[in-house]
């Protein structure tokens, strides 16, 4: 596991900015069988930012993924290139983890940007932490910017995160939603948001860790697992985690060497349909020593449903869960 490094935060996104668009995992090709790309062109221009794609993005074999060397070259491409200012994937997928032996951390180091996706790219994600400090962002796809309705506040968090330094004050979102609206986008229904779940009380302060939990769960026994000492773990997983898979994830996890000096614990709202309840979550809490003591919030707006918070993976937070309410910012991004 890795031992510290020195936090690098890339500088912002402004308008009049180049974001290339790369496929680490899955292709692009997939995402345009249903073709959202209206709305993902009209918001990015809104924003001022040109968007340009990687070489090998339309690629698409028998895991509906690019090669490692053309993944990995497009990824290496983005970084070194000066006219690109940040960079976000296009999906997730299972096999961002393929991409680890061949990365240039020092070239990635050398060319701190915006780097923004979630889900499979949590395995980029942290390994970048884990070896070069910089801060990326674990947020919207590319693909994610097609969702015609109840897409904000996502955006607006997005922009929080990668065009200002200001703190961030965390508040649950109105509703939400947990659909195929990439399939449909008249078919969508927005559930109420009953708010935050504060399962154990307390205060934290902390680096910011983690992503999807199965994802991050693959970096472990390798030189690409950030250090858990000090750090206020952000996780969330998708419907195919029911309650008993999040339970050995999150205990494995923090069995790690390091894992006592975890601060707090922050989980992102899991879909309906992998059946992971508050009861759930609550006992899967109660069986975890690493956490005795430190405050637990469920139920924050990121993870596999819509609206998504874009936090910063190696930056830092402060949550305060109390017996009535709960706060969350982000101090550093």
């Amino acid at each position: 596991m890795s031992a510290h490094v020195e936090t690098i935060v890339p500088p912002k996104l402004r308008p009049g900015d180049t974001v290339r668009v790369v496929a680490p995992a899955r292709s692009r090709t997939m995402i345009m069988e249903h073709d959202n790309t209206r709305w993902i062109d009209e918001r990015f221009a809104t924003m001022g930012l040109t968007l340009t794609f990687g070489e090998h993005v339309d690629e698409d074999d028998q895991f509906r993924s690019a090669s490692i060397e053309h993944r990995v070259a497009d990824l290496h491409a983005a970084f070194a290139d000066p006219a690109v200012a940040g960079i976000i994937t296009v999906i997730g997928g299972f096999n961002s983890n393929e991409l680890l032996p061949y990365l240039d951390f020092d070239l990635i180091a050398a060319h701190p940007k915006v780097f923004c996706g979630y889900s499979d790219i949590t395995a980029l994600q942290n390994a970048i932490l884990a070896h070069t400090g910089l801060v990326t962002y674990s947020g919207p796809h590319w693909s994610s910017w097609g969702m015609r309705d109840h897409f904000e506040p996502t955006g607006d968090w997005f922009r929080a995160a990668v065009t200002s330094d200001a703190p961030i004050v965390v508040e649950p979102s109105q509703a939400w939603t947990d659909d195929m609206w990439f399939a449909d986008q008249d078919a969508r229904t927005a559930v109420p948001n009953e708010g935050w779940w504060r399962l154990r009380p307390g205060t934290a302060s902390g680096r910011i860790v983690g992503g999807n939990l199965g994802t991050l769960s693959l970096l472990q026994g390798t030189a690409h697992m950030p250090s858990l000492d000090g750090a206020l773990l952000f996780l969330e997983d998708d419907f195919e985690s029911d309650a008993a898979h999040v339970a050995r994830q999150l205990t494995s996890l923090l069995q790690l060497p390091g894992a006592d000096g975890v601060t707090g614990l922050v989980l992102g709202r899991f879909q309906a349909a992998s059946g992971v309840t508050r009861g759930a979550l609550d006992e899967i809490v109660a069986r975890q020593p690493a956490l005795t003591g430190k405050p637990v919030l469920a139920g924050v707006d990121f993870g596999h449903t819509s609206p998504q918070l874009t936090f910063p993976v190696g930056g830092a937070a402060d949550v305060v869960v109390g017996e009535q309410e709960a706060a969350l910012t982000i101090t550093r991004h």
